[in-house]
């Protein structure tokens, strides 16, 4: 999932995005040690989207990005105008 899709989730969506991409992480990892599966790359791709997933989630409670971010934007950009 690419992350601007991550971005534009609620955060009812991150959480449930977040226990379903762990899950498949988990069976694919079973599948990897019992030697089922070589998915090297998609374990790499999951460990990321996780990562992004709580980043994003982690950015909205501290309110890094969002509105207050976009006020604090434009009000630089307010005083570059001058």
């Amino acid at each position: 999932m690419e992350l601007e899709k991550i971005r534009s989730l609620s955060d009812e969506e991150l959480t449930h995005q977040a226990k379903t991409t762990a899950e498949q992480l988990f069976r694919l990892r079973f599948q990897v040690s019992l030697g089922q599966n070589d998915g090297v790359k998609k374990l790499r791709e999951m460990r990321r989207e996780i990562a992004q997933i709580k980043t994003v989630a982690r950015e909205r409670e501290l309110g890094i990005r969002g509105e207050a971010a976009d006020a604090g934007v434009a009000a630089d950009s307010k005083k570059g105008a001058r």
